[in-house]
């Protein structure tokens, strides 16, 4: 009986230790639940679409593991920063694709993408986020709202570079040329061709052969009647030789310029037929225009001002779209070497941006009567575009 009872105190210490046990797993399933809450909340916070976008880009590059592979496998808050960056040069990517679509020039420097962006000042941030909220699958494909429909050798792929830097202008690098070779595409294949826009963002495109395309103006107008039409036109003497120095540069073995000019020299008869000096009869390709749109909705852009003074020229381009002028002079230099204002920031871009190696050729050594007889040729032709359009270009 002695032994029984003092064991009996001996057997008191037991629950103690049970319940320090249970005190330190509660801690413990305290502590976890509590980080777990940390970290779920702090997911949160992250941007909803970046975490999101994995499965939309994987669809659309084809499915797979995708360029986002691997990252469900990681805690949710790396996962995401894995995305964000994988985005980001997905992005990057795909600007150099479209920049080097084929039958495109690609501009030197890099920078472009088909959905456009911004500039100097605070603008180049705007444009670099709305750039990856599109790619994200966000805003919408719509058919183009304004058209840069000509000319050749004008100087529409410096305007398109130039109107890039706007925030609110989203464009297709590669000219589509859907208005004249491939219309029978249907405009749903078409729109696909767009770039991603948010509210208030301007759709556009430009193919220079639309303005002397006879079909053009009544498939845009079915298209909507409301498009707004951009046409950069220049010196038709210096268009035609900058034409043909551009074929020159493809073709070497072609015949003289001189030659090309004249259905017969000794008449002094021009030929016509001859696209280089067929494009520069603007007045007669406006004719066709205007029965389908009306002369306010066209907006004239000088090539030669372009380049003298591309901001005053953006400045009407801006307030012909509707948009905030936001591209001034502090975008332009002036490279003397190319002999053409550059951008000192391209889109997405911190360095400076000028137009490829094939803009700014050194034209040939044109006879000088030749030129003469070209330019007689085009004056009443060009003082009935002055009438049309009511600007006087002072190619005379």
């Amino acid at each position: 009986m002695a032994v029984s009872a003092a064991a009996a105190p001996a057997a008191e210490p037991l629950p103690r230790s049970i319940f320090k046990k249970f005190l330190v797993m509660l801690c413990s399933l305290l502590m976890s639940l509590y980080v777990f809450y940390c970290l779920a909340d702090r997911c949160q916070t992250l941007p909803g679409p970046i975490i999101a976008a994995g499965a939309a880009s994987e669809e659309e590059e084809g499915g797979g593991g995708g360029y986002l592979g691997g990252s469900a496998e990681l805690p949710p808050w790396q996962a995401a920063a894995a995305r964000r960056k994988r985005l980001l040069q997905r992005l990057k990517q795909r600007r150099r694709r479209q920049e080097a679509a084929p039958g495109e020039e690609v501009p030197a420097g890099g920078g472009g993408s088909r959905a456009g962006g911004s500039g100097g000042g605070g603008g180049s941030a705007v444009g670099t986020a709305g750039s990856l909220t599109l790619l994200l699958g966000e805003g919408s494909k719509r058919l183009p709202q304004a058209i840069i429909i000509g000319v050749k050798k004008g100087g529409t792929r410096a305007l398109l570079e130039f109107l890039r830097v706007h925030p609110d202008v989203r464009a297709v690098g590669a000219e589509p040329h859907f208005f004249d070779r491939n219309y029978e595409r249907g405009l749903a294949w078409y729109r696909d061709l767009m770039p991603r826009t948010l509210e208030g963002q301007i759709t556009m495109e430009k193919t220079p052969s639309y303005f002397v395309t006879k079909e053009a103006p009544a498939r845009i107008s079915s298209m909507s009647k409301g498009t707004k039409l951009i046409v950069v036109v220049r010196d038709p003497v210096t268009r035609a030789i900058s034409d043909y120095t551009q074929t020159l540069s493809k073709k070497p073995d072609i015949p003289t310029f001189e030659s090309l000019t004249f259905k017969n020299r000794t008449t002094g008869l021009i030929d016509t037929s001859w696209s280089a000096i067929q494009i520069g009869i603007y007045a007669k390709h406006l004719e066709n225009w205007l029965l389908y749109f009306p002369i306010g909705q066209i907006l004239f852009v000088s090539g030669e001002r372009l380049i003298s003074d591309p901001a005053g020229e953006l400045g009407r381009v801006q307030d012909f779209l509707g948009l905030k002028r936001i591209i001034t002079d502090k975008h332009f230099y002036f490279n003397k070497t190319k002999g053409f204002p550059c951008l000192k920031k391209a889109e997405g871009s911190s360095k400076p941006h000028c137009l490829g190696k094939t803009k700014g050729r050194t034209h040939p050594d044109i006879d000088q009567e030749v030129v003469q007889r070209l330019r007689d040729f085009y004056r009443p032709f060009n003082m009935k575009f002055y009438q049309m359009t009511g600007q006087d270009f002072g190619w005379d």
